[in-house]
């Protein structure tokens, strides 16, 4: 894994203007950097990415099903009870999930440490699948880019063939809070892919979302929804006045109920004492468990529910060394063992595993100048050398 200088194509941001890829650039300040890109080996993206995450999600789905069956792990989870049977009911249908983000730390060597699970609303979504292969076409045309580079991203394609396997006949609806180009782009990118899968679809904000009589969500003009996806965390629509009306309603949601049990940080407690010892899992504990002193002083303390690396405080030797302010922590948090990301040229990236269905498609990087990546992490595109 290289940080490699490449410089911009000229005329980019006239390029993602065509491409429809409005928030390049958020509130002024640059979001897309391709001064320059990351360079893996083949190997490193098989053996040290994609295949660890194939066993990590696998891993999940395990956990998930284990999880639905015992209230003691969802109420660590701080899953509120009164929607437990729908969490279990979601699982117990099958209601099929479409797609997740595993970050990771990775730097080239050792193996990837997991350090949490984007399975329910993760964004960077359009840019992994579509901008990062048009650089990675041009750069290759251009000549910018050494020939017989490739990329790991098959993340478009997979998402119009998951959509045309679990989509339901009728109306799916893409709902998002549309005053935020990210979220905004994620919904619209995600309803493109459903269109190219022959679905029937419309774009609402989240606050047009209704619920008919018959119990079915919908749209300011009542036509009913077959699916939603909503990009709005379940835990919050669990506490919305509709939120208890998801159990009894036939529309079905993408991603389903179940998907929570997984976006949780309690996730990583629960993995490590299932699976201690991992090369890709990091010592975690609930914070009220006496192990956690087995970490020393030596962790990274986070919310069960947060983003953007809010409310994620680090520590080294004992001493607080870094922390970002937020609104979480109610919940609860755990502690895990602290796998610092790499640092190249002074910039940390983040690598983020794509999962769609039960596969992973592809790979994504936020890099940014300290060791937490929060809302101004850059996104960076990536190429695997010719061998």
């Amino acid at each position: 894994m290289r940080r490699i200088a490449c410089g911009e194509r000229p005329g980019w941001r006239e390029i993602a203007g065509d491409a429809g890829f409005f928030f390049h650039t958020i509130d002024g300040e640059p979001y897309w950097d391709e001064t320059h890109a990351y360079a893996f080996t083949l190997a490193e993206i098989e053996d040290d990415i994609e295949g660890p995450s194939a066993e990590l999600h696998a891993l999940c789905l395990d956990f998930a099903a284990e999880a639905v069956a015992d209230e003691r792990i969802l109420a660590s989870l701080a899953i509120p009870e009164p929607v437990w049977d729908t969490v279990r009911a979601s699982w117990r249908r099958g209601d099929p999930s479409l797609y997740g983000r595993l970050d990771f730390s990775y730097g080239g060597t050792g193996p990837a440490k997991l350090l949490e699970y984007n399975a329910d609303t993760p964004t960077a979504l359009y840019e992994t699948a579509v901008f990062q292969w048009l650089w990675l076409e041009q750069g290759l045309t251009e000549g910018r880019l050494p020939a017989g580079s490739d990329q790991f991203n098959a993340l478009h394609e997979r998402l119009i063939a998951r959509l045309s396997e679990i989509a339901p006949p009728g109306l799916i609806a893409f709902a998002a809070d549309t005053s935020g180009p990210e979220d905004l782009g994620t919904a619209c990118y995600l309803q493109d892919c459903a269109v190219q899968a022959g679905c029937t679809t419309i774009l609402l904000d989240l606050a047009q979302i209704g619920l008919r009589a018959d119990g079915a969500f919908c749209g300011p003009d009542e036509r009913p929804f077959a699916a939603l996806f909503k990009l709005y965390p379940w835990e919050w629509a669990f506490r919305d006045a509709f939120g208890l009306a998801v159990a009894a309603s036939p529309t079905r949601f993408l991603e389903p109920p179940w998907k929570m049990v997984l976006s949780n940080k309690g996730l990583l407690a629960h993995l490590w004492a299932r699976e201690p010892g991992h090369p890709n899992l990091l010592p975690a504990f609930f914070e009220a468990d006496p192990a956690c002193a087995s970490l020393g002083g030596a962790y990274v303390r986070k919310p069960l529910l947060s983003r953007e690396g809010a409310n994620v405080e680090i520590f080294s030797d004992g001493a607080r060394i870094a922390g970002a302010d937020g609104p979480y922590g109610a919940d609860g948090f755990i502690r895990q063992g602290l796998a610092e990301l790499p640092c190249f040229e002074g910039r940390r990236p983040l690598l983020g595993a794509w999962i769609v269905g039960d596969a992973p498609a592809g790979l994504c990087i936020r890099e940014s100048d300290g060791p937490i990546t929060g809302d101004g992490a850059l996104f960076v595109p990536h190429l695997i050398e010719p061998g």
